[in-house]
């Protein structure tokens, strides 16, 4: 018997991704099904639903299961679940389609693969009006970007999630799936893309029990690295749990991110009490409702803590800096056994350096003034490195930065590499 966490739901890791023999005789069926495009969200979506990293989710939610985690965190049979995971089509789309029909999920950004089959059982229609309350229900924090009289004037510029609902399509179909391809992350992340039954089989090896995940989608600096330490001291292990689905313009590749990790791991940790891993979902900086996806996708993974620090899963100023440790205090907790969420957070106050202490510390354990205080944030180690600038001391590891460093380097190359065959009249590519 294991001695890990158990999956979420109730009913072990529920798996829809096909293999083998099944998959081919599937992928026949599917060639003379109805074919409707995916987005890369939902593309994400799907392979954590196909892998049981979404379990007990079996499909799209129906209507009802929208509106109940919209509005009380629970799908309709009473489970936990803190985020829409719905899958739109166009009205045009939706009127060949009827209740009872099998159509196949391509992806337009692969020549159309088809990623899997969806057996309708719902088709709702998702309004302007619809779409606006999701965004409020999910994405409105308390951060200043979040006040009622601001929301929408900054929210459909700066809030990629918020953008990524209204972008939605005007019809919904719900029902169960059969999951035929993970895309290219078991090749392009080989050794580091892990289904959660490879990642409990991997902690169970290592006879862990409680085990921390650290969540990110910026390289590690010396925050983070702080933060994965706490973890282990208080736990069996740390999983460094990245993102390497899609982010924001801007944002650091996974590939680039994963190699800083693989490089801190080297030099700062011993290697026997963490692992490095990744998943495919794409970013909603959902905040605090993400954060409990995190959490609530973590424990299909094994995991019983995650690691909550400062603005998780956040953007620009639309959630209050802790808001997401504050949310898990705020949720229900059903007493139906497995219908709660079980994962655990680890919360930690604003991490820094402090020139007096001499070395990393939080606003629990630092008694000094803001001034002996380096903040560190991933947002300011890719403005500096993007703009060239020089890094603040404290900021990272050397051997991470020499990686970064290269990277925004061989940006700047390229774009002046495009510049010149711009002035020269050569077409660029």
């Amino acid at each position: 018997m294991s001695n890990l966490v158990p999956p979420h739901g109730g009913k072990g890791l529920v798996i829809r991704l096909l293999e083998g023999e099944a998959r081919a005789e599937e992928l026949k069926r599917a060639e003379s099904m109805k074919k409707v495009p995916v987005t890369s969200r939902e593309k994400g979506d799907l392979i954590m639903i196909g892998t049981g990293g979404f379990s007990p989710l079996e499909g799209f939610m129906t209507r009802a299961d929208w509106k109940g985690v919209c509005e009380n965190f629970l799908l309709a049979d009473g489970t936990f679940w803190p985020v829409p995971v719905t899958f739109s089509v166009t009205k045009e789309d939706a009127a060949e389609i009827n209740e009872g029909d099998e159509v196949a999920l391509v992806d337009p950004e692969n020549n159309n693969e088809i990623v899997a089959t969806l057996k309708v059982t719902e088709k709702w229609e998702k309004t302007e009006a619809d779409k606006k309350w999701e965004c409020e229900m999910v994405y409105k924090g308390q951060g200043e970007d979040s006040a009622d009289d601001k929301f929408w004037k900054v929210a459909l510029e700066d809030h990629p999630g918020v953008q990524m609902v209204m972008a939605e399509k005007d019809v919904c179909l719900a029902g169960p799936v059969k999951v035929l391809s993970e895309g290219e992350f078991p090749t392009k992340f080989k050794g580091v893309y892990m289904r959660p039954a490879e990642m409990r089989a991997e902690l169970e090896k290592r006879g862990w029990k409680e085990v921390a995940a650290l969540q990110l989608r910026n390289p590690m600096h010396r925050s983070h690295e702080f933060l994965a330490k706490i973890a282990i001291e208080v736990c069996d292990g740390v999983v460094i749990h990245s993102l390497i689905g899609k982010l924001k313009p801007g944002d650091i590749p996974a590939e680039v991110r994963i190699k800083c990790i693989d490089t801190l791991i080297e030099h700062y940790f011993v290697k026997e009490n963490v692992v490095q891993a990744g998943y495919p979902l794409d970013m909603r900086y959902a905040g605090p409702r993400e954060a409990l996806l995190h959490a609530t996708f973590r424990q299909n993974y094994g995991i019983s803590r995650m690691i909550i620090g400062r603005d998780h899963a956040g953007v620009g100023d639309f959630y209050g800096l802790f808001e997401a440790q504050e949310i898990f205090d705020r949720i229900p907790y059903p007493e139906e056994p497995g219908k709660a969420l079980i994962c655990k957070p680890l919360k930690i106050d604003w991490t820094f350096y402090c020139y007096k202490c001499d070395g990393m510390a939080s606003l629990r354990t630092c008694p000094h003034s803001k001034e002996d205080r380096v903040i560190l944030s991933g947002t300011k180690l890719r403005k500096a490195l993007s703009e060239g600038q020089p890094v603040p001391d404290h900021f990272g590891r050397d051997e991470v930065l020499a990686i970064l460093r290269e990277y925004y380097e061989g940006l700047t190359e390229k774009v002046e590499i495009k510049m010149q065959k711009a002035a020269s009249g050569d077409p660029m590519k």
